[in-house]
């Protein structure tokens, strides 16, 4: 029981700690387009246990339509603490809509949690974390092990850690396109590490602007004064959302496989971003 993967803003994204569910609220209303409620590494071992029944609470209550998606980042499906995740969103009747999943290192791993919620008829959807450099190497193969996937997401600390880099954008050049080649083959959306340095909005918008034109879908934050700055480099301008909307306006008449557009040939290819233009523009005009 697999929902249908839905094209939406995936501008920006903050954390909210499992540990602390009276920041859920807020951090939904920060003008985010992702929360992810956080039980991995900003959840000493300690408190692992208590993290886990907050987060899952949380979604014993319906949810508001509020355009924010919704995501728990569980602990890495190799260790005791994700297995202990998984059992529980097995357990519960009202499952998180999706699942980050951290350290994934081969399609086996997201193919064992698909099998496990198909059988328990969750229609949970998963993000995906490649930080590792086995990840890395089996990035393309990981894209595709899951209709469930929305998004491969960047963990551009711990990469650079396992690669021996220096944690800056050209070190890390060739994993950022690595990563966002295997997400556009899988027709996945693709997100940045967030920027760490809170006094430099000028360096992170840089940064954003430059894996803005690799092909990412959006960046992550770590301090809601981040995100305005994010969705602003994430959204297109009128005059590309009026483009969007003419090529699919056309491609819908024309009832084909291909149009000529201004003397361009567009294929069907394109209208997945087409339409995450026009997804990020009915975001900002609500």
């Amino acid at each position: 029981m697999t929902a249908e993967r839905i094209v939406r803003p995936r501008r920006s994204f903050i954390f909210s700690p499992g540990l602390k569910p009276d920041m859920f609220p807020k951090a939904l209303a920060c003008g985010t387009d992702i929360v992810c409620v956080e039980l991995e590494d900003g959840i000493a071992p300690k408190d692992k246990d208590e993290a886990r029944r907050h987060a899952l609470a949380l979604f014993e209550r319906p949810q508001a339509d509020d355009g924010v998606e919704r995501i728990v980042r569980i602990n890495c499906l190799r260790d005791t603490f994700g297995l202990a995740d998984v059992q529980a969103v097995l357990a519960t009747d009202t499952p998180p809509p999706a699942l980050m999943l951290p350290k994934v290192k081969t399609p086996d791993e997201v193919v064992w949690l698909d099998d496990l919620l198909n059988e328990r008829g969750h229609a949970t959807r998963l993000h995906v974390i490649i930080e590792t450099n086995a990840g890395l190497e089996a990035v393309y193969d990981i894209a595709k092990s899951s209709s469930r996937i929305d998004a491969l997401f960047f963990g551009g600390v711990d990469m650079a850690a396992e690669l021996r880099c220096k944690n800056a954008f050209q070190p890390l050049l060739y994993a950022r396109s690595r990563i966002a080649h295997a997400a556009a083959g899988a027709g996945l959306d693709v997100i940045d590490v967030p920027y760490l340095d809170l006094e430099d909005p000028d360096g992170m918008r840089v940064e954003a602007e430059l894996v803005r034109d690799l092909g990412f879908s959006g960046k992550g934050s770590i301090h809601p004064k981040q995100i305005a700055i994010l969705n602003d480099v994430f959204t297109p301008d009128e005059a590309t959302i009026a483009h969007a909307r003419r090529i699919l306006k056309e491609f819908a008449a024309a009832d084909t496989g291909l149009v000529v557009i201004d003397g361009k040939l567009i294929e069907k290819p394109v209208l997945r971003d087409m339409e995450r233009i026009i997804s990020i523009a009915e975001r900002i005009s609500t």
